[in-house]
């Protein structure tokens, strides 16, 4: 993900892909579907800038699954994708 390099303590974040489909077979349209609260890390900041000048490191690392707020960050598209721009405190823990 060269394209993308998030600043200070902002992380790119791909949502992982909803079902469009229940388990039953009933399609699920696009105004039905939420919005998904998990997905990959793609890219991370530098960090925090804290108030002696260093920067504080980031938690999150590129490849990690995340869960994140429901209604945080901003979206965008790049190359036909769909991203999200989160800060840190908006994601609420690592998946394993």
């Amino acid at each position: 993900m060269a394209k993308i390099r998030p600043v200070g303590d902002r992380v790119v974040v791909k949502p992982a892909a909803k079902e469009e489909v229940t388990k039953s077979g009933i399609v699920i349209p696009d105004t039905a579907k939420e919005k998904p609260q998990e997905g990959t890390v793609i890219a991370v900041g530098s960090g925090r800038l804290l108030d002696n000048g260093e920067r504080a490191a980031l938690e999150v690392h590129e490849g990690d699954r995340v869960l994140f707020a429901k209604y945080s960050g901003t979206e965008f598209k790049l190359d036909g994708e769909e991203y999200l721009v989160l800060k840190e405190s908006d994601i609420l823990a690592v998946l394993s």
